[in-house]
């Protein structure tokens, strides 16, 4: 059990915001002041402007000691944190400054930044499992076909300017281009038979519970369950889509009869044609890819009163607890 129950009780605290975020520019200097007054020990704030300048800051301060990382920005940025530090003890503070915020939501952090900083100050660490897709890190949700096309069309402008919303005119636009792919799901574990699929809109593997803006994986996904969620939806006419789209808030839409759904702690998907994967929002590799989960392996710091995760320790899975 960690022995640290407050990022108060943190030696050292190091913040690293995306100043890039839709809303980091301008939070990092409140951010840091609050936290102080707090009295969370920040001792050095990196502002950062790309995704490799970003994982090389990363790099510098877990190197430099700081047992508390707040990472201020969007769902990428604070997977690319996750990543950095999982299997460590460093702690994870989470400042969400981007549209969507979905893994702030998941475990219940504050999107207003005043609140989040004071949860920071006053949190309890749990620790949550991490998506690893070929070792790439994701928190929410890894997925192929129509979110991927959101994703390209959602651009920096239309998110600056209409926020959330934005999802839903970029989705408008990706739907009407998407091609439908062909796919198979294998099953390393034997825990399935191999599943052939054609004709698809989106495949889809949840690793939190929480994704494009406050959707829900499926009714019975957890950030701290150890197993991944998986969905391939078919391709149909409008009509079906928007019947679908109207159930994806609370996950009730896995129970559509177009909508193929599965847990597995790992799973191999092979497209045709090869697709680029959305991790979080970020567009990464061509499938095929390999999908796994790592139990435990991050240590964030939430509100007291939030209930998606608890501390556990890494468990079988994660080798001995000591």
């Amino acid at each position: 059990m960690s022995s640290m129950k407050v990022a108060r009780e943190a030696r050292s605290a190091a913040v690293v915001i995306n100043a890039g975020s839709r809303r980091g520019a301008a939070a990092h200097e409140l951010a840091v002041d609050t936290m102080r007054k707090a009295g969370v020990p920040v001792s050095v704030v990196h502002p950062v402007l790309s995704g490799a300048e970003l994982a090389g800051t990363l790099d510098r301060v877990i190197a430099d000691g700081h047992d508390l990382v707040v990472v201020g920005g969007g769902d990428g940025t604070v997977a690319c944190a996750a990543g950095r530090v999982a299997g460590t003890n460093i702690m994870l503070g989470v400042l969400p400054l981007g549209t969507a915020n979905d893994f702030a939501r998941t475990l219940e952090i504050p999107d207003d930044l005043a609140a989040a900083c004071a949860a920071i100050a006053a949190g309890k660490v749990v620790d949550i499992d991490l998506g690893r897709a070929d070792g790439q890190p994701f928190l929410n949700v890894a997925s192929v076909g129509l979110s991927v096309g959101v994703t390209e069309a959602l651009r920096p402008r239309l998110k600056r300017y209409i926020g959330p919303l934005a999802y839903a005119v970029a989705t408008l636009q990706a739907y009407a281009r998407h091609k439908p792919f062909r796919a198979r799901l294998e099953f390393p574990d034997g825990d399935h038979e191999p599943l052939e699929l054609e004709e698809l809109l989106q495949v889809a593997v949840g690793n939190g519970r929480h994704y494009g803006g406050g959707n829900t994986v499926s009714p019975t996904a957890g950030i701290d369950d150890h197993t991944l969620d998986i969905y391939a939806i078919l391709a149909g006419p409008l009509r079906e889509h928007v019947s679908i789209a109207r159930l994806l808030k609370d996950g009730s839409f896995i129970k559509h009869d177009r909508v193929y759904h599965l847990t597995s702690r790992q799973v191999r998907l092979v497209t045709e044609p090869p697709l680029p994967v959305n991790l979080d929002g970020e567009i990464a590799k061509l499938t095929p890819t390999d999908f796994t989960v790592q139990r435990n392996a991050v240590h964030v710091v939430v509100p007291q009163s939030s209930t998606a995760a608890s501390f556990n320790g890494p468990g079988p899975a994660g080798g001995p607890l000591v």
